[in-house]
């Protein structure tokens, strides 16, 4: 059962022109993934190439931090690299503390971004926070640019939450003071929305989101949020972690969110391990909208988690093997093939849910648990249509055939689609011609 999607935004658009159709946020469109890249900003080449393989990974939008003078010079370079790359996927800019500087010092800069993340809790204090603050807004109105106003606990205006520490103090309100900082984070959010459509700025050009790292405040907050602001939402517990606690943080608070329909965007933000893929939270991010049934980004594996009957590594060397082939091929075949992201794979590891399992998604394998006869039946799309016997290299080699095969007589080519739809699109006498 979908989610239903109960908090109504408005829609704004980022990324359009430069000949490339842009991504919509809010408005009743899909939830949009996006990530952040973590090379050297300043490094033209080498952030370029993080940001195509983020968005060939599923990132929708990527974002850059922006907080040298180099790194605001390299954006240019960046964007140019992208675009010739065929990379479409949307640049945004990442700002604390100097954006106002740096985006009118660089023009080119705040012409190459496609959006502009602000923190109004780092743009300055008193007098100058408004003022810097409406700096950057009226640059993204000359350049019809959306911003993102990005609020984050760690980050707040102390001002305002030593104001409203006082206020509970003085009032006996018996908040908390993680009520109190919930609080701080929406007020913050809505103030600075009003100041930036004060600044030129349109609802149609302005995002929320207001962060934190813990699970139950991140909830708390993004529904006050959505009680009290139809702007687009973006979504993520910051600081999640690493590993199992940031997919398990992330996934516990955005999941329920995500299915009370409020979020519009969202980005799980892991801490890799020295070295790590960046993309693995950008494949977290697609598995729980995924999950939730809100968008198909790729072919799901189902695997067999192991038990006393599975002693064997087999299974789990083909599901590895699988996944990896998968996530390879998806950058071609969703390029080439209308829907392929939704078709389902089985590789189970015995025959207590194996057969049940295979049978249930599209291709599946049941492998042999200790003490059975070493044959593996496949089915596909239900049916038992080869039994497959060797060694793992020769299972593996021969299943992965199997789903080539598959993939490409099951899903329609986009080629092939296209020229469907000019043809239907003549003229009927025309047509009756050809």
């Amino acid at each position: 059962m979908k989610p239903v999607r109960l908090h109504k935004t408005v829609g704004v658009k980022v990324g359009s022109g430069r000949d490339v159709p842009g991504v919509q946020i809010g408005g009743g469109a899909p939830v949009v993934v996006q990530s952040m890249t973590m090379t050297d900003t300043a490094d033209a080449r080498a952030t370029a190439a993080q940001c195509i393989e983020l968005a060939e990974a599923g990132s929708e939008m990527v974002r850059v931090t922006v907080n040298l003078p180099e790194a605001a010079a390299a954006v240019p370079e960046i964007r140019q690299r992208l675009l010739d790359a065929g990379c479409t996927a949307p640049l945004i800019g990442d700002f604390h503390y100097n954006g106002h500087l740096l985006l009118t010092k660089y023009p080119a800069c705040a012409q190459a971004l496609d959006k502009y993340r602000i923190n109004p809790g780092n743009v300055g204090t008193g007098k100058r926070r408004d003022e810097q603050f409406a700096t950057i807004c009226k640059v993204a109105v000359d350049n019809a640019r959306p911003v993102r106003i990005g609020v984050n606990g760690g980050s707040l205006n102390q001002e305002l939450v030593v104001a409203k520490m006082q206020e509970n103090t003085d009032r006996n309100l018996g908040k908390s003071s993680e009520d109190i900082i919930n609080e701080c984070m929406v007020l913050s959010a809505i103030e600075s929305t009003s100041l930036a459509i004060e600044s030129g700025l349109r609802k149609d050009q302005i995002i929320i989101s207001c962060k934190t790292s813990r699970p139950r405040d991140l909830i708390a907050v993004y529904r006050e949020l959505a009680r009290q602001t139809d702007q687009p939402l973006h979504l993520g517990l910051t600081e999640a972690g690493m590993g199992v606690k940031g997919l398990v943080w992330s996934a516990s608070a955005m999941g329920v969110l995500l299915n009370e329909g409020i979020g519009d965007t969202i980005r799980v933000s892991l801490t890799p391990r020295p070295g790590g893929d960046r993309r693995e939270e950008v494949y977290a991010a697609c598995e729980l909208l995924q999950a939730l049934g809100l968008r198909s980004f790729a072919p799901s594996v189902t695997a067999c988690p192991g038990c006393g009957r599975t002693t064997s590594s087999t299974f789990q060397e083909l599901a590895e093997r699988i996944q990896g082939y998968v996530r390879d091929q998806m950058p071609a075949w969703k390029t080439r093939y209308e829907g392929v992201e939704s078709m389902t794979l089985a590789v189970m590891g015995c025959v207590v849910n194996g057969p049940g399992e295979s049978k249930a998604a599209n291709i599946g394998i049941s492998l042999p648990g200790t003490g059975e006869a070493p044959t593996c039946p496949v089915f596909i799309d239900g049916e038992h249509v080869r039994t497959l016997r060797g060694t793992y290299d020769e299972l593996a080699a021969e299943f992965q055939r199997l789903v080539d095969d598959y993939v490409s007589t099951r899903y329609q080519s986009r080629e092939r689609s296209h020229r469907a739809n000019q043809e239907d699109s003549r003229p009927d006498e025309l047509r009756s011609q050809l």
